[in-house]
């Protein structure tokens, strides 16, 4: 893409651009859209896409979401919390033992970016998710002789 809009005159790059980011924003696969919006980068439109699309975010997926989740940590602690709690989600809910570390590593990393949260908006508050975890998954001794 980036080729093509070297191509184009003046002014019409940036119109082809915003029109190419709005198209990936509303795309049916949600990993395949925010693999394209970190890697342009459009981290803004990215942290929308994961606010908006949340539910649709396949915790399985750790390939796309952990560079997503680094990426957006910085500026957008809240869309990078609700990446990371996806792949924490997927880990629990299928118990995959083999990826309990990384989930602990994961959930610690939610609690870090909640101070820099000020409004969850339609989302748990780190403490809620915590609790509701551990309400869920509480029996999985494995995961949570993990967390610190």
């Amino acid at each position: 893409m980036r080729a093509y809009l070297k191509r184009l005159p003046d002014f019409d790059d940036l119109e082809a651009e915003e029109r190419a980011l709005d198209h990936a924003q509303g795309y049916k696969s949600v990993l395949q859209a925010l693999s394209f919006l970190v890697s342009w980068p459009a981290l803004d439109r990215a942290s929308g896409l994961v606010i908006r699309r949340a539910a649709e975010l396949d915790g399985d997926h750790f390939e796309i979401l952990t560079p997503a989740a680094d990426a957006l940590a910085g500026k957008h602690p809240l869309a990078a919390t609700l990446v990371l709690r996806s792949m924490i989600d997927f880990a629990l809910a299928q118990s995959r033992s083999s990826r309990y570390r990384h989930a602990a590593r994961h959930l610690m990393e939610c609690a870090s970016l909640a101070s820099s949260i000020r409004d969850f908006e339609r989302f748990e508050t780190h403490e809620a998710y915590a609790i509701r975890l551990r309400g869920e998954h509480g029996r999985k001794s494995s995961f949570w002789s993990l967390i610190a």
